[in-house]
């Protein structure tokens, strides 16, 4: 078996461990495959590649981190992707979430308010052959209304609360998933489900510990 199939396992394990909580013991076939074809080496520091199919978080730089595998896998699963889909990104990091999302719908739309890490994903998942991204640097709790409403949106790192903004930007009938919490310790990660006539709910899926929502201006 190799790295990237010991992974795969590694991940379906935790799913079938956290299944009561979160309601999915299971990852979709899609999921499945689109982990194994996206090479997370591609999205780490150089230095860092001999981790890089580790079921853990690890650093990139400027206070961030690309995401355990897991909790990538899940949060994917949880939105109920169609091909057809355009799904905001919030927090590009590494660029690898906005692989995985690449592969499974037809546009991936991804903001990131570090420059310097908006850079260098842009040129990772150019150079791994994703056309299917745009890109912007800036605010995103602010979303992209001028591309909304989205069939779904990610959020890869923790909010005090969900932004009014990004609910707004979401399609009704779709999700949005999202950590919500304060900096320190553990946030909840939260399913937010908008009903065909605009209701919103609420759903905490596990506890998670994520590097918070930066805004211009913050370090």
């Amino acid at each position: 078996m190799d790295r990237q199939e010991e992974l795969i396992a590694e991940i379906e394990a935790e799913m079938q461990a956290t299944g009561f909580y979160t309601g999915r013991s299971r990852l979709s076939p899609r999921v499945i495959e689109a982990i194994r074809k996206v090479r997370r080496e591609l999205f780490v520091p150089e230095g860092q590649r001999d981790s890089a199919y580790c079921n853990m978080p690890l650093g990139i730089g400027h206070g961030q981190t690309i995401s355990q595998p897991f909790i990538v896998a899940i949060m994917t699963d949880l939105l109920d992707l169609n091909s057809t889909d355009i799904v905001l990104e919030i927090g590009t990091g590494s660029g690898y979430q906005a692989a995985i999302l690449a592969e499974l719908v037809a546009e991936v739309c991804t903001i990131e308010v570090i420059p310097a890490l908006a850079d260098r994903a842009q040129r990772a998942l150019n150079q791994a052959g994703y056309r299917n991204v745009a890109f912007r640097t800036g605010d995103g709790a602010l979303g992209w209304p001028e591309r909304a409403p989205f069939d779904a949106i990610m959020v890869t790192a923790a909010a005090p609360d969900v932004p009014a903004s990004l609910i707004e930007q979401l399609h009704p009938g779709r999700r949005m998933i999202i950590p919500v919490g304060h900096q320190h310790g553990y946030q909840n990660l939260i399913l937010i489900e908008k009903d065909v006539e605009g209701a919103v709910s609420r759903k905490t899926v596990l506890d998670v510990a994520f590097v918070p929502l930066t805004r211009p201006g913050q370090s």
